[in-house]
C-alpha cells in the first residue's frame, strides 16, 4: 500500500514536504496533483524510478515522458531554447503548457525522444508541485494519471487513489473531491514557427 500524505494546495506543509522529497531521491513513484491532472511522477534522474512509471503506464521506451521544471532558467539547464521560444515561454508560463525542444545533455535518455533528441518540458502554477520542485532541486516526471475513458466518466478522486495504491510507493492527497481533467497544450517550437501538437497530461 501507498504512504498517503495530506497537502495543502497552496501552502503544502515543509515538513511533508521534505519526506516525499527524501523518498523520491530514493527512488519512490508518486501518484501528485498538478495544475491539469493527477500524474505519476518520479525524480528525473532515479533511473529506476522512470522505469517504474513507464511500466505503470505501459510506455514503449521509444515514448517520450514529460517533466516538470520550476522555472525558465531550470528549463534551459534541459532543453536548447532559441529567443524566440524563451519569449514565448516567458510569456506562458507557469501555466498548462508543455514545450517541446531540443534536450540538452543533462536530459536522461530514459525520457527523450530517441529519434529525435526532443524532450517535453511544463513549469506548472501549482503550489505542490513547485513545492516539490524547490526542495528536490531537479525536475519530476509528469505523465497523466488518468486515461481518456476515465475522463469520460469523470471519476472520483478516490477511485484513483483505489486504483493506483498499489502500483506507487506515495499518493500525494490535496484535499480535492474530484480529479482535474484540463489537459496541457503542446507547444513544438523545434522549428521556426511554434506547432500545437495536442493535450497531453
Amino acid at each position: 500500500m501507498a504512504t498517503v500524505y495530506n497537502l495543502h494546495p497552496d501552502t503544502p506543509q515543509n515538513r511533508q514536504v521534505e519526506k516525499i522529497r527524501d523518498a523520491l531521491r530514493s527512488g519512490a513513484v508518486m501518484l501528485y496533483p498538478t495544475d491539469t491532472v493527477y500524474a505519476i511522477g518520479c525524480d528525473l534522474n532515479a533511473k529506476s524510478a522512470v522505469e517504474r512509471v513507464r511500466q505503470i503506464k505501459q510506455l514503449s521506451s521509444d515514448k517520450p515522458l514529460t517533466f516538470l521544471c520550476s522555472s525558465l532558467s531550470n528549463i534551459s539547464e534541459y532543453a536548447q531554447v532559441s529567443d524566440s521560444a524563451y519569449r514565448l515561454i516567458k510569456r506562458l508560463i507557469p501555466g498548462p503548457y508543455t514545450f517541446i525542444l531540443p534536450a540538452t545533455k543533462a536530459v536522461p535518455r530514459l525520457v527523450m525522444n530517441p529519434k529525435r533528441k526532443t524532450t517535453g518540458i511544463r513549469v506548472p502554477e501549482h503550489g505542490i508541485s513547485q513545492a516539490l520542485l524547490q526542495s528536490l532541486g531537479n525536475p519530476i516526471i509528469s505523465t497523466s494519471a488518468t486515461t481518456v475513458a476515465q475522463a469520460e466518466t469523470k471519476m472520483a478522486q478516490v477511485e484513483l487513489f483505489d486504483q493506483l495504491d498499489k502500483l506507487v510507493d506515495l499518493i500525494i492527497d490535496d484535499e480535492r473531491t474530484s480529479v482535474g481533467y484540463q489537459m496541457s497544450t503542446i507547444l513544438d517550437l523545434t522549428e521556426t514557427e511554434p506547432q500545437v501538437v495536442a493535450p497531453r497530461g
